[in-house]
């Protein structure tokens, strides 16, 4: 299994966009935020996605130019089109827009629509929580990309949809809960797949309903799908998911899910940035996170159970190895980057 320093991995994945034709300030800020993702362990949404984006370029669905267009705007709103560009790249701008109302109004809310893939939502938590300020964001796949059937169906209607919530303080860094509304983030599952490897139980179905570790299941025609979250209480899963489709593609003037959706397009998303100042104080909100964080840590454990895991705890953990020891990517991927390299001519890091 390949294993590669993130300084080289940065530079392989910056050098595919800029081959492809991303401007240079806008390849590195994808780079950065791809390997940022593997860093942190989520390889689902780190550079196994370089080959898609630059696919969505290659047949016109990705426009590397598109810039952030605010088609609404008050003193704490933002309504806001990414006209198809580069998701990481739409939505730093828009986060960096609402961190700036944020300076002086309790909330700023904006929703995005017309967004290639937008990456790892919990980055644009970490951005809010470094000014201090909570935030919750969320989105869905724009009505396409459908991979989670409701309890009891055997045919996908909503994607995977997931949320974050950031906080600020803690005695590490910033409390960061970023999940899939899923048993599993869809990329997992393609990441198993590529690899050819079996997916854990408790993750898939067959088109039939029936539990599979095959990953081909999901992307068959008819396609099987990925458990809603919640185990043997899925409906709180799939209700969540439900939820969140209609804030994302209803709130922004994008699309929910529909019959006969296309190929995975993108996302429509809805961000909240909150400034404690304008509620309970910022010294109140980060004295009860510090005792919270120290409470909660000093529970009694389980035998053989060496530490509790706080939202963000598995991500530090993650980066503190990879920084250390280098980024593993098995072979499967591996073999798409470097298939990907060869085509554009970009020479590979060595491994």
């Amino acid at each position: 299994m390949p294993t590669l320093t993130a300084a080289a991995l940065t530079r392989f994945t910056e050098a595919l966009f800029e081959t492809a034709g991303v401007g240079p300030a806008e390849a590195q800020l994808v780079a950065r935020s791809l390997v940022d993702a593997n860093l942190r362990g989520h390889d689902s949404h780190g550079v196994m996605r370089a080959p898609f984006y630059i696919g969505r370029l290659k047949d016109g669905g990705l426009d590397p130019h598109a810039k952030l267009v605010v088609e609404k705007e008050t003193p704490s709103s933002m309504v806001c089109d990414g006209g198809w560009g580069l998701g990481q790249v739409i939505t730093y701008d828009l986060m960096h827009r609402l961190i700036a109302k944020c300076e002086s109004t309790a909330i700023a809310c904006g929703t995005l629509k017309r967004s290639t893939h937008i990456g790892r939502l919990g980055e644009y938590a970490e951005l809010a929580a470094e000014r201090g300020f909570m935030s919750m964001i969320m989105a869905n796949t724009h009505g396409a990309a459908q991979r989670v059937a409701p309890v009891g169906g055997k045919r996908p209607r909503l994607g995977t949809n997931p949320i974050c919530i950031g906080m600020p303080g803690g005695a590490s860094g910033p409390f960061i809960f970023d999940i899939g509304t899923s048993a599993t983030a869809e990329g997992k599952v393609r990441v198993k797949k590529i690899a050819g490897q079996q997916v854990p139980s408790g993750w898939i179905l067959d088109p039939e309903g029936q539990p599979t570790n095959d990953p081909n299941q999901l992307y068959g025609n008819p396609p099987g799908t990925i458990l809603p979250l919640g185990g043997d209480q899925a409906y709180k899963g799939f209700g969540l998911a439900f939820m969140i489709e209609m804030m994302c593609g209803g709130l922004s003037g994008g699309q929910c899910a529909y019959p006969e959706p296309p190929p995975p397009v993108g996302n429509c998303a809805f961000f909240l940035v909150l400034n404690p100042e304008f509620f309970g104080g910022q010294q109140h909100l980060l004295q009860e996170v510090a005792q919270l964080e120290t409470y909660v840590r000093a529970v009694p454990r389980i035998d053989g159970v060496n530490e509790v895991f706080l939202p963000g705890d598995p991500e530090r953990k993650t980066l503190a190895q990879r920084q250390s020891a280098g980024i593993p990517i098995d072979e499967g991927n591996w073999k798409a980057l470097t298939d990907l390299a060869g085509q554009l001519g970009v020479i590979p890091p060595a491994t």
